[in-house]
């Protein structure tokens, strides 16, 4: 199966969240764009009929972006379906409350495995498959400014992700590839909500001077300034979208 197109995008962890409304942003601007998911088909086939509803192109890829064979799986495949790639989103990334104790460190592991390792391998896939005028977008925390108790393996993820951004831009010199985070605060997603009684989330809502949590779509078009036409003299940066929280 070939689908011909004049951009084409890969968005990992695209089933749900702010990774589904990264991947339907990218295909209203014209990008045909593979759902990366981790498990869930049923969710990835609704977002691919969601953008096929509204003539877009898309397929659903499974695949766990730690894993080396389905990384590469991820990227043949996008790029045998739509003939080309243009951007790379390594969204994909779990994010477990885990203070730091010694009991913790299978949480460690997990994150430090999805979100460093995982974003390595997007990364790395990315930079040897991308060519002149490549965006890369990973995502990052914006929970790395506030330190917030609790949230030391996510953060401490997290941050080798922005370290990463940082020195990928700087070894693609001259390949005219742009590699940025973007930091999203507080969102109102499924993964955000779980755990939270009403009144947390309240709190939350409140830290930002716009007095709201984020929503998926404000993530969603940052992301397309940061692979769209206007974006390509931002690079090595970290996009903090979070209404001011930090």
């Amino acid at each position: 199966m070939s689908m011909k197109t004049s951009k084409a995008a890969i968005v990992t962890g695209a089933s749900r969240g702010i990774g589904k409304d990264i991947a339907l942003r990218l295909a209203a601007d014209g990008f045909a764009v593979a759902v990366g998911y981790a498990g869930n088909q049923a969710q990835a086939d609704a977002v691919v009929a969601e953008i096929q509803a509204k003539g877009g192109t898309a397929i659903a890829i499974k695949g766990n972006v730690a894993d080396v064979d389905d990384v590469t799986k991820l990227f043949s495949s996008t790029q045998e379906t739509f003939g080309r790639l243009d951007a790379v989103v390594s969204n994909a990334g779990i994010m477990d409350l885990a203070p730091i104790k010694t009991d913790n460190v299978a949480a460690l592991d997990r994150m430090m495995t999805t979100n460093v390792r995982g974003t390595f391998l997007v990364l790395a896939k990315a930079a040897e498959v991308l060519g002149d005028g490549g965006r890369i977008v990973a995502l990052s925390t914006s929970v790395i400014a506030k330190a917030t108790p609790g949230y030391g393996p996510y953060v401490a993820s997290k941050s080798a992700v922005e370290g990463l951004v940082h020195v990928l831009a700087n070894e693609l010199r001259g390949c005219n590839i742009t590699v940025n985070a973007v930091a999203p605060g507080p969102v109102a997603t499924e993964l955000f909500c779980n755990g939270k009684t009403e009144e947390q989330i309240t709190m939350l809502a409140k830290m930002s001077p716009m007095e709201r949590l984020g929503q998926p779509v404000d993530i969603a078009n940052a992301v397309s300034f940061l692979v769209g036409k206007d974006g390509g003299w931002v690079n090595s940066q970290v996009v903090r979208v979070n209404g001011g929280f930090a």
